[in-house]
């Protein structure tokens, strides 16, 4: 990336960062509250001491003039250690809500995108932007916000106490407190780079890692577990050089702000060591350089670079969180669609069966690209239709578009009002959708079944199980509707497990039925059996069904033929089957499976 480009989009990712911090509550202007009084506390304990010291060495002073001051410091010992717990506490506050707040907008945004997005990119990847990535914007908000504020208010409030009682001391903390920012951005120029090429070597690792763990059976079936092992080390090996890299960057910013905070305390004790000498006479206004005044700012002289040294150490979470934040921005910037505006959406009427209607429509994939179309077409209450075709016509592209899952250009309406206006949540409350995959959670068959509505009865769940044709199974098992479903649907067959979401389904009372292939990955006997209860319980209901399986179109109302995402033929199976064309053609070559034409 060009060296301004780079620039550019630090300067953009900062804007972003910052523009969170609202997200954090009152805890971050608590964070800095607490340091300012710190650091006053602070001021008065140098003082207390500085006094003390004077009064009972060089005026040889009695103790006991002095009990309240020691009483006073012991007192601002214990409230600089409360003060300093307190902020650390409140600081990790407003980094936890932040945490909260931005983890939850990256979980809400990717269900609002759907699982076209997500299946874009590897589940490693998402798990390492949803957890790693948020994470390390913690010290950003807890640590390095604060600090800014402090690196400018306390060396201030101690140049104010110091200027006034020797004015060189003044002057050699104000001349050389630029030297630690200087230095500390010239160090850490390309740390925010280094963090960003860092995160996406994770992001790729995670995505590799989880993907070859997934398909470890047909990695073995293949023999490519040598290459694959290869695939993983450099990846690994990549990750490691980028971590060793920003590392590095880190202990070498850290090394150079000690080193220049401790020459600059050291030239201010030279100058206090050579004027008590009688080396040198200028700073003190003519009134005599005292223990005093050379113990106050000694004492004040650390902790004048401290915060200065602090915003250096935090620094490194500055480019931290620059790094994490370009994935995450990208993501809740990201629009579905840009003309959608959520401020007007329309609230789905439910009273009303639902008609759909497609106008000169073409399906997009998120980078704006035509899947399908454009396709016209009309969905009347109670209709059952059919799409079909050969793979990659875009039939799940178009289910996908219909749940709000992908945009679209032309005109799909629901019941009269257009898709892209209504309120995508109320909307999708009508709608029921069973894919390929049966996707059910580790629970109980009823925790299952009564998804949609939890406060469901025994007896309605049976009703549900039964109208999908696997309620007499239920009722064998000694646990019933307790009987526990493992992960990834463990306990289960294939055909049970899509029959128990096809009775989850049922439990919506679903508007219109979307059905992505219910059957491809089930057995003859499996698949006759779902069929038949999908057939039973979807009847009457308005329902649109993809499927490669010629034997499962006699009962539609309507079938249509999609090729290379274009509709080229429509009518039910008697009228297909009998005109010239690709389906009839599908039907004699192969009567059972569209998915092995050789077109």
């Amino acid at each position: 990336m060009d060296k301004n480009l780079e620039k550019v989009l630090e300067k953009n990712l900062a804007r972003w960062l910052k523009q969170q911090k609202s997200a954090c509550g009152v805890y971050l202007n608590l964070t800095v509250l607490l340091g300012v009084l710190t650091a006053l506390a602070l001021v008065l304990q140098a003082y207390l001491l500085s006094t003390l010291l004077q009064g009972m060495i060089i005026e040889s002073r009695p103790k006991a003039e002095f009990i309240t001051h020691f009483y006073l410091l012991g007192g601002l010992i214990l409230l600089r250690a409360v003060l300093v717990y307190a902020r650390e506490r409140v600081s990790f506050r407003a980094g936890r809500l932040l945490r909260g707040a931005i983890r939850k907008s990256v979980l809400d945004k990717l269900t609002e995108l759907g699982p076209v997005f997500i299946k874009g990119k590897p589940a490693g990847s998402w798990a390492s932007i949803v957890l790693e990535q948020v994470e390390d914007l913690q010290d950003f908000y807890a640590k390095y916000l604060p600090q800014m504020l402090l690196a400018g208010f306390i060396p201030l409030t101690i140049l104010t106490v110091v200027f006034p009682i020797n004015w060189a001391a003044g002057l050699i903390l104000l001349t050389t407190a630029p030297l630690i920012p200087l230095f500390m951005i010239l160090v850490g120029m390309g740390a925010a780079d280094a963090n960003r090429k860092n995160f996406s070597a994770l992001a790729r690792l995670s995505g590799h890692f989880m993907d070859r763990l997934k398909g470890m059976q047909t990695i073995k079936l293949f023999y490519r577990g040598d290459s694959e092992i290869k695939a993983i080390e450099t990846a690994s090996e990549e990750f490691r050089s980028r971590t060793m890299a920003v590392l590095r960057m880190a202990f070498l910013s850290s090394a150079v702000l000690e080193f220049f905070a401790a020459v600059s305390i050291a030239v201010l004790a030279v100058y206090f060591g050579f004027s008590y000498l009688g080396h040198l006479d200028f700073g003190h206004y003519g009134a005599g350089l005292t223990l005093f005044t050379g113990l106050f700012v000694l004492i004040l002289a650390p902790e004048f670079y401290q915060p200065l040294r602090d915003l250096g150490t935090h620094y490194h979470a500055k480019a931290q969180a620059i790094g994490a934040a370009e994935a995450l921005m990208t993501l809740l910037e990201h629009d579905l669609e840009a003309d959608s505006d959520k401020a007007k959406a329309q609230a789905f009427n439910s009273q009303q069966p639902l008609t759909l209607t497609l106008q000169e429509v073409s399906v997009l994939n998120p980078d704006g690209e035509v899947l399908a179309g454009p396709l016209s077409l009309t969905l009347s209450p109670g209709e059952q239709l059919a799409l079909v075709g050969p793979s990659g016509a875009g039939k799940t592209s178009l289910l996908n578009m219909l749940l709000g899952f992908l945009p679209y250009t032309g005109s799909v309406q629901i019941n009269g009002i257009e898709l892209r206006e209504l309120d995508r949540v109320d909307y999708r409350r009508h709608l029921a959708w069973l894919g390929q995959e049966p996707q059910l959670f580790y629970g109980t068959i009823f925790d299952n079944v009564a998804l949609s509505d939890p406060t469901m009865s025994e007896a309605e769940v049976y009703g549900l199980l039964d109208r999908a044709n696997i309620g007499d199974f239920v009722r064998q098992q000694p646990l019933g509707l307790n009987y526990p479903i493992g992960e990834q649907s463990g306990g289960l067959s294939v055909g049970q497990a899509q029959r128990l979401c096809l009775a989850r389904a049922l439990g919506q009372q679903a508007k219109l039925f979307l059905l992505d292939e219910p059957t491809a990955s089930l057995d003859s006997i499996s698949e006759r059996a779902v069929m038949s209860a999908i057939t039973q319980a979807s009847a009457g209901i308005t329902s649109l069904m993809v499927t490669h399986r010629l034997d499962a179109l006699t009962e539609m109302d309507k079938i249509l033929v999609l090729d290379k995402g274009l509709l080229v033929q429509q009518g039910s199976y008697q009228e297909l089957s009998q005109q010239p064309g690709l389906f009839k053609k599908m039907c004699h070559q192969l009567p059972h499976s569209i998915d092995e034409v050789n077109l």
